[in-house]
């Protein structure tokens, strides 16, 4: 049986147990050894193809932002993760460096780094320049700032070096923990990343030479033309004075003609003579662009386009925004993390990093409140200061949980009061998955079902089926709300104690109430 291994080349074979030769943990195939790389010392050029074809260098994505349409896009896409809430994530980090970078994120001006970080989606990367301060014992980001792309270049070790005048073809390298440098979908093959720009270049080219067109459309059909007329046979300076007088009627409105001469005003109409049908074509040709913009920065063209769209239609596009708005989230994410390790690499020995996440802030599950409100109500349930603050976001110090006079009776214990609707705060969502119980996080309604029988022993629980709670379940069955139940049930039993019959009542529609869910469950 032959050794197992690997030909690097036509006349070296490196066995896998021979550790002399080769190892498994040494990269092979690299641009130094590839039959189609030919260094000559140089930097990695960008393969951008657009920038390849037009001979220019990244700075020319620039000119497009000045576009409009494209303008818009832009600020929209990223308008959808600025908008997103943020925090430091503890972990099992040391609450007081996981305070320490609380603090200093704070004081950074995040709104401005996040866009700034956010240009490597449109430019392929964006590096960004940390500048550190030192704070009492601590070395700490005084601020980021993002560097223009056309200063830096990769080396063909795939390293980010910068372009100075005393090296402008190679670039020169970089300290450590001084650039970030974050990237749209980059590779081995390409570091620069991917420009969403080099997606709009040929729709935003194509639409201000359209614009540029129609507006001549417009000037040579939008207005009658006028048509002189003269005698045969006379000089021509004749003719050119008649032409004079025509040009300058278009700006007066006025002119005067000798009387064996005559103006006609001619109107343009159909596609023949330049009339709508032509005007369509530059519409046409516009809004396409337009589209194109549209779909190759927000990945859907429904909002900026289409009129008129129905719900399906709405829902399915902010389904495709979210995705995009969670990519671009996660760049933002990685780059902060980035951050938060050279922190910890700096100042501290070690130990659990906290993690920088963002997240969507939304109103309150209102299922979940009215579901809980109605529980409560029972007097059968009761909730506890650390579920309302894993299931509505609270904070340990944002809730004093109190008693309520008017279900206390009901059990042994006492019942928290449930915040009116309008009342609860706002609660994230990581990931746009909402807030919900499961079993091992609420009160699942066959724990709450056999509770309620659980406090009724076996012989009242025959007593009541027998005596009263048959004739109880007929009128709930009949009444319109609690209060007209409870009317009937004092009218049937005028020598009843009426805590009595609410206790029993309360019980009875939990227990119905429940019976209904696990049994529409099983349906």
């Amino acid at each position: 049986m032959g050794k197992k291994g690997i030909w690097i080349n036509e006349r070296t074979f490196v066995n896998f147990g021979d550790q002399k030769t080769g190892s498994l943990s040494d990269e092979i195939a690299t641009r130094k050894r590839s039959i189609d790389f030919y260094s000559l010392g140089m930097y990695l050029p960008n393969p951008d193809p657009v920038l390849k074809k037009m001979g220019k260098d990244i700075a020319v994505y620039n000119e497009l932002l000045v576009d409009a349409h494209l303008g818009g896009c832009v600020t929209s896409r990223k308008s959808g993760v600025k908008s997103l809430e943020w925090e430091i994530d503890r972990g099992k980090a040391k609450t007081r460096q996981a305070k320490l970078i609380e603090d200093l994120f704070k004081n950074l001006d995040l709104d401005r780094i996040i866009g700034e970080i956010l240009d490597a989606v449109l430019f392929g990367y964006k590096p960004l320049e940390v500048i550190w301060e030192q704070v009492g014992n601590y070395w700490l980001p005084k601020d980021i700032v993002g560097k223009p792309q056309r200063w830096f270049v990769f080396s063909d070790e795939n390293e980010l070096r910068l372009r100075t005048k005393e090296n402008y073809i190679n670039g020169e390298e970089l300290p450590p923990r001084k650039f970030l440098l974050a990237r749209h979908e980059a590779t081995y093959e390409n570091p620069y990343g991917f420009a969403e720009l080099s997606r709009c270049f040929w729709p935003v080219t194509i639409k201000k030479g359209g614009y540029k067109f129609w507006v001549v459309f417009v000037e040579k059909f939008g207005m009658p033309f006028l048509m002189g007329k003269l005698p045969r046979g006379l000089d021509q300076k004749e003719y050119d004075a008649l032409a004079d007088i025509l040009a300058n009627m278009v700006q007066d409105a006025i002119a005067v003609v000798p009387d064996d001469s005559s103006i006609e005003m001619v109107t343009g109409s159909g596609k023949g003579s330049g009339g709508s049908g032509s005007s369509d074509l530059h519409e046409r040709l516009i809004n396409s662009c337009k589209t194109e913009i549209s779909i190759g920065i927000l990945g859907q063209n429904l909002t900026t386009e289409v009129k008129g769209g129905s719900l399906a239609a709405t829902q399915s596009h902010m389904e495709v925004r979210k995705d995009i708005r969670d990519a671009d989230k996660r760049l933002v994410q990685r780059t902060f993390s980035t951050l938060i390790g050279w922190i910890y690499e700096l100042n501290f020995s070690g130990g659990d990093r906290p993690g920088f996440s963002m997240y969507e802030e939304e109103d309150v599950d209102t299922a979940l409140a009215e579901r809980d409100k109605t529980l409560a109500d029972t007097g059968q349930v009761k909730f506890t200061k650390q579920y309302f603050v894993r299931e509505y976001g609270f904070q340990e110090d944002d809730i004093e949980v109190v008693s309520n006079p008017q279900t206390a009776q009901f059990s042994e214990g006492t019942v928290p009061d449930l915040p009116t609707v309008g009342g609860l705060p706002r609660t994230k969502r990581s990931g746009g998955v909402e807030s919900g119980l499961s079993p091992a996080q609420g009160f699942p309604d066959q724990q709450a079902l056999d509770d309620a029988i659980d406090s009724i022993s076996p012989e009242d629980l025959q007593a009541q089926m027998e005596g009263v709670l048959k004739p109880i379940i007929d009128l709930i069955a009949q009444g319109e709300d609690y209060n007209a139940i409870l009317e009937k049930l004092t009218e049937a039993y005028p020598n009843m104690d009426t805590s009595a019959i609410e206790e029993m009542l309360a019980r009875a529609i939990f227990v119905s109430e429940l019976w209904g869910r696990l049994n529409a469950d099983k349906a």
